[in-house]
């Protein structure tokens, strides 16, 4: 067994927590309260048990840990459907958040809750026998979410070194915003993590918004609907480890074939089909109509255009009724294709993965059952263009050095913010001498990452 802790921090990192726990649970036929029905216990498979651990009273308990650092949104947790399926310990909360502030979040009160936070952590890894790495789910922008994450995955790389770390997170929108101070908490955050994170899946809500408006008719989508859907390109990524398929795929493989450089660790995600049960009745969605749909900037998880940029990677995670056969056909068709670049060093950049069960739906959710997906992951130099919008929003504030005031009075000094922003900036030429073609850099081949 490959065991995977996932660690939900802050109120987006939760609220995805429960979206995606109620799909694993409907995917592997477990109740809300953690107990397999009798009919499934007896003949079944136990590929679930590197997500859920099973207990004596025979129930199955999420290998995750909840926290926040105020109660109200774990509180939701543990008084919703799925309360009794976590362990009480599991549900981490402080007394008073981090106002969306970083240094709240990892200065003065994400201290006091950290060594908590590890202490269940490592009861949950010492019921592992062989611990892969983590999932971590959090955003770039609220208090706790840039602050505490930080502070657990530095004591993480300390406690476990070579496990693998992996982010989900939710990085702010261009044009939507739930905080004044996302771009300081962003760079901050991201200066810290850079080192700790082996690979970071961002996400943005607006190009979200945008596909629940158009592909699931929602003219209004809530967190919920955002959330469900980010469940399910969790559970691609995640679904290798759990069913068995033709073409597994672990945590370590996707570092391995998605980051050339270890600083150029922001693959791009792509989930399709997300249609509604009326338009999917009426398509056929065929492994290449998928295949396609994920090349779609407008599929996107983050506002960036891939036109601009150049694939140094590419992962297609099937699910479903898929065979190889048809899914070289199709790689063969994008490979043929003018607008999909690949950076001269890197000719053949597809990794595939197969997985035979298909996707699960929510019942009442808003996506269709369909009989196949693909979740694409994808390492390209355009998303560099994410990167320069939140620096320039950085500059804008700290020019006038607007906010600043409430981190240095909780702690933090000025001089990290001028150190954040540098690395920074080094991150967007890592970006640019990566996409260039290898006669231009005679000699330097992009040592610096």
């Amino acid at each position: 067994m490959r065991e995977v802790l996932s660690i939900h921090t802050g109120q987006a990192g939760v609220q995805i927590g429960n979206a995606c726990w109620e799909l694993y649970c409907l995917e592997h036929g477990i109740q809300p309260n953690g107990c397999l029905p009798s009919d499934k216990a007896a003949g079944c498979d136990d590929s679930f048990s590197t997500f859920f651990a099973e207990t004596e009273a025979g129930k199955h308990i999420p290998r995750a840990v909840f926290i926040d650092l105020e109660p109200t949104v774990i509180d939701e947790v543990r008084t919703g459907t799925y309360r009794h399926l976590f362990h009480p310990e599991q549900l981490i909360t402080g007394k008073e958040d981090a106002a969306n502030n970083y240094a709240r979040g990892h200065y003065t009160i994400g201290k006091e809750i950290v060594d908590l936070a590890l202490d269940r952590t490592r009861k949950l890894a010492d019921q592992c026998s062989c611990l892969q790495g983590f999932i971590i789910f959090h955003s770039f922008g609220g208090g706790t979410g840039s602050g505490f994450t930080p502070l657990m995955m530095e004591r993480l790389s300390v406690d476990y070194g070579k496990k693998s770390k992996i982010e989900f997170a939710i990085y702010p929108a261009p044009q939507i915003s739930t905080a004044v101070v996302e771009p300081y908490n962003s760079i901050l955050t991201t200066h810290i993590t850079l080192e700790h994170s082996d690979a970071a899946f961002m996400v943005d809500n607006e190009a979200i918004y945008d596909i629940c408006r158009r592909n699931l008719d929602l003219e209004r989508p809530t967190y919920t609907n955002l959330n469900r859907l980010l469940g399910q390109i969790v559970s691609s990524i995640t679904a290798s480890l759990r069913f068995d398929g033709a073409l597994n795929v672990d945590l370590t493989e996707f570092q391995t074939n998605l980051v050339p450089y270890p600083r150029i660790h922001f693959p791009l995600v792509t989930y399709a089909p997300v249609v509604t049960a009326e338009k999917a009745y009426h398509e056929q969605l065929s492994v290449s109509d998928i295949t396609n749909a994920c090349f779609e900037p407008a599929n996107q998880m983050v506002k960036c255009d891939p036109r601009h940029g150049k694939y140094m990677a590419c992962c297609m995670l099937y699910r479903g009724d898929v065979v190889p056969k048809d899914v070289s056909a199709a790689i063969g068709a994008i490979k043929t294709k003018r607008s999909i670049q690949f950076v001269d060093w890197c000719p053949t950049g597809f990794k595939v993965g197969i997985n035979y069960q298909p996707p699960t739906v929510v019942p009442g959710g808003d996506l269709a059952k369909v009989q196949r997906a693909v979740c694409m992951l994808a390492n390209t130099t355009a998303i560099v263009e994410a990167w320069a919008r939140l620096n320039h929003k950085f500059d804008l504030m700290y020019a006038k050095r607007a906010f600043v005031h409430w981190y240095i009075g909780e702690g933090m000094e000025e001089g990290e913010f001028t150190e954040a922003r540098e690395d920074l900036a080094a991150l967007e030429k890592d970006f640019e001498e990566v996409g260039m073609d290898s006669g231009c850099q005679e000699g330097e081949g992009g040592e610096e990452g």
